[in-house]
């Protein structure tokens, strides 16, 4: 329903908007005068570059929410229910690249009580899951502030035809005062549920025809893509005083998560369960269930890393098997549902030698306050002495690891400096370090000391890991 030429009454638009939708389109937002877009005073993006991004046959945009999910516009869409007449482009900038991926639709779910003003979003179902990278929602109104990019394949100048290339722009934030207000519009903006953008007084860059469903993103503090609006409606394309509105999607974040619930699964909600570090020996047989939550039941499982003579069941996910060879492996179990999702755990999995010293593990947290030194202790049985390549774990949550000091002690006392305050203002060490204690007799308690040499800055001994 992004804008489109002219400024027709809601009736006028209904028909226009159906009309270039083919049909099943039963509202568009009262309170816009003009709908339907395309990215106007934009650049071609780049193959790959909005991963995610993906074309739908009635003329909109949308986003992967889940593999089998995507978050496009209500107004886009007929009523809540099955339908297969939709059909998904994902995979490519040129829409008739020959390596697109296509699937159709088997459901749509339309924002409970849209009725053309506000409430503009909306989930399709695919016929099945697309291995997509997927483009989280914002949950939040830390990222209502600076420039957006906006994406689609909508038409490049208000009332001309839509675009076979992925158009890419970016468009200021504008406050919904100044988007409703004197200088703006929108006077009927609806506060939480919309949000706008663009170029106030001079225009040039927007969405327009065509674009309706994708969306307006921007990264986080962590670098990543996070989607801030769906691009809903407005007059015009890129005229002055009439910026792109969007739908305000963190307002509706709980509604989304909870209907991509009822239709398969969340984002994030198929998670697996950590067995914790595991202890082998060559020639000795193990058994390792592995367990998931959330999702779609049934789960299909895989493994990388696997120590060597061990497989993985794809329907149970058990690990069984005996090893013949002695290493420490960093092994990851992965889940995928029924609907597409994936989740996985990683773990360090040890492989003694026959005769050998198995690994062992202190996780008990242990405080790192200021200007302090700080012991966790691990007992070892073992006869005999220590390697030329013993390996220590240690995993520390600290916000300046350049303060810290950390050695290992064995039980004579003798000292293996890890770290020496390295690292400045980095956070956390998680390091596997390989200390020479050959001279060193395996029986006895050995000890992490962790010294902190600074003062603002705190932490605490997560775990660690002695394989001697």
């Amino acid at each position: 329903m992004r804008r489109v030429l002219g400024k027709a009454f809601r009736v006028g638009v209904v028909a226009l908007v159906g009309a270039m939708m083919g049909g099943g389109l039963t509202a568009v937002p009262s309170h816009a005068s003009d709908v339907g877009p395309m990215v106007v005073g934009g650049t071609r993006a780049a193959q790959g570059e909005f991963p995610w991004m993906v074309r739908l046959s009635m003329g909109c945009g949308g986003a992967m929410y889940t593999q089998s999910l995507v978050l496009t516009a209500a107004h886009c869409v007929g009523a809540t229910g099955p339908t297969t007449s939709i059909t998904a482009t994902w995979g490519v900038v040129d829409l008739q690249d020959s390596t697109r991926v296509t699937r159709t639709s088997n459901y749509v779910y339309r924002a409970p009580g849209y009725n053309g003003d506000g409430k503009d979003w909306a989930l399709i179902r695919l016929s099945s899951p697309i291995d997509s990278p997927l483009l989280p929602i914002a949950t939040d109104t830390s990222l209502h502030s600076g420039t957006f990019t906006v994406a689609g394949w909508g038409a490049t100048s208000e009332g001309g035809a839509q675009s076979r290339y992925l158009m890419k722009a970016d468009v200021p934030f504008v406050s919904d005062s100044t988007c409703a207000g004197a200088g703006g519009s929108y006077s009927g903006l609806i506060h939480d549920e919309e949000i706008c953008a663009g170029f106030m007084s001079t225009g040039g860059v927007d969405t327009c025809q065509g674009d309706s469903g994708g969306p307006m993103f921007k990264r986080n503090t962590a670098g990543q893509w996070v989607q801030v609006g769906i691009t809903s409606w407005g007059i015009g394309c890129a005229r002055p005083n009439a910026p792109g509105v969007y739908t305000e999607v963190r307002y509706f974040a709980n509604d989304i998560r909870a209907a991509a619930q009822s239709l398969g699964g969340a984002p994030g909600g198929l998670a697996v369960n950590s067995p914790g570090n595991q202890n082998s020996t060559v020639g000795t047989a193990v058994t390792l269930g592995n367990s998931a939550t959330g999702g779609t039941a049934p789960y299909t499982w895989s493994a990388a890393g696997l120590p060597a003579g061990l497989v993985i069941s794809s329907s149970t996910g058990q690990i069984t098997g005996t090893p013949t060879t002695a290493a420490t492996y960093t092994t990851t179990v992965t889940a995928r549902d029924s609907a597409g999702q994936t989740g996985s755990t990683s773990f360090t999995w040890t492989v003694n030698p026959v005769g050998g010293c198995p690994a062992a593990t202190n996780g008990t947290n242990v405080s790192i306050p200021d200007n302090t030194t700080v012991y966790s202790n691990i007992s070892i049985g073992c006869t005999g002495t220590g390697s030329s390549s013993s390996k220590v774990e240690v995993h520390i949550v600290h916000t300046y690891i350049g303060d810290l000091v950390v050695s290992l002690i064995a039980p004579d006392g003798s000292a293996y400096v890890l770290h020496n305050r390295a690292g400045g203002s980095a956070d956390n060490i998680n390091q596997i370090y390989t200390v020479n204690v050959s001279s060193e007799a395996r029986s006895g308690t050995w000890r992490l000391r962790v010294q902190d040499a600074a003062t603002a800055d705190t932490g605490y001994v997560d775990s660690w890991t002695l394989t001697l």
